[in-house]
């Protein structure tokens, strides 16, 4: 059969650790250093810019396509989204989601009235916007929901999140790696015809091997049963995560998410962060009915 990806590229590659470690020294220090008063902050800061770059590639794809959503009032929303997960904690709700929803509607349909020059738009532009709100807001807002958790164990959070990122990334090299080499049955050819089913079980092998490493070394609380059902089930809404954002890039006629600005050797933020997007929600549901984390 034909093949569905091509063979590795090296120089890319390159860029790509190279930029890794560099964002890995700073991510990993501040995992380090998790336990600390200032860290929740910081972290919140690093995901309020997620989000908002976020938001920005999304509208600019929107915008080739001639919809207008808003930028200011769908990171406004988002990073509203994700304040309500950083204050929530027990039963002590500051910034409840039906207030931060209830002013997302006055900002995003009140202002287009008065601030978007193409109301004919009014409808695809201003669900985009929502989009992008909810999409960001909440994924990025259930992985600051993780950081902040506290177990048995010292750092759980930052134990977690280190978790998410090392399955998660586990699966998506060891998917580029056997796609690159074995790929041959198209997985999603509308959506992303580099993508092979050999890639996707790569990936869930990657995954699981990530997961059994977390196990031996952060995660020791964890079960075989804790450490295959994440592997696989991260893994899987991971896939899922990248496909989605795949599709929205192939209507807007993209390659990568990024418009203008990109990360060396990765594309945009949403090709960074659409795995962990949909993976994030599914680690916290897990840990907080299986484990009883809250």
């Amino acid at each position: 059969m034909e093949r569905t990806t091509p063979k590795v590229d090296t120089k890319n590659m390159t860029v790509r650790v190279s930029t890794a470690l560099v964002f890995g020294v700073f991510f990993f220090s501040l995992l380090w250093l998790g336990d600390r008063p200032w860290a929740p902050w910081t972290y919140l800061a690093l995901m309020a810019l997620a989000t908002v770059m976020g938001v920005r590639e999304l509208t600019l794809m929107a915008r080739v396509r001639g919809f207008n959503p808003s930028l200011v009032t769908g990171s406004l929303v988002g990073c509203g989204i994700l304040a309500h997960f950083f204050l929530a904690t027990g039963s002590h709700d500051p910034l409840p989601l039906w207030l931060v929803f209830a002013a997302g509607a006055l900002v995003i349909h009140f202002g287009a009235l008065f601030f978007d020059p193409k109301l004919e738009e009014a409808l695809p532009s201003q669900a985009i916007t929502w989009l992008g709100a909810l999409y960001l807001g909440f994924g990025l807002g259930f992985q600051q929901k993780l950081f902040m958790l506290q177990g048995t164990l010292p750092k759980t959070g930052s134990r977690l999140i280190l978790a998410l990122f090392i399955i998660t990334w586990f699966g998506d090299t060891a998917a580029y790696f056997v796609g690159s080499y074995f790929g041959r049955r198209k997985l999603a050819p509308k959506v992303s015809p580099k993508k092979s089913w050999e890639g996707a079980f790569g990936n869930l092998g990657g995954n699981l091997l990530g997961a059994f490493l977390m196990q031996a070394t952060v995660c020791p609380e964890w079960s075989l049963v804790d450490v295959v059902s994440l592997g696989l089930l991260l893994g899987i809404a991971g896939q899922l995560g990248d496909l989605v954002e795949s599709t929205w890039k192939r209507s807007a006629g993209v390659k990568d998410s990024c418009v203008g600005v990109s990360i060396p050797g990765h594309g945009g933020i949403l090709d960074r962060v659409d795995s962990l997007v949909f993976a994030a929600p599914v680690l916290y549901a897990y840990v907080h009915f299986v484990h009883g984390f809250n």
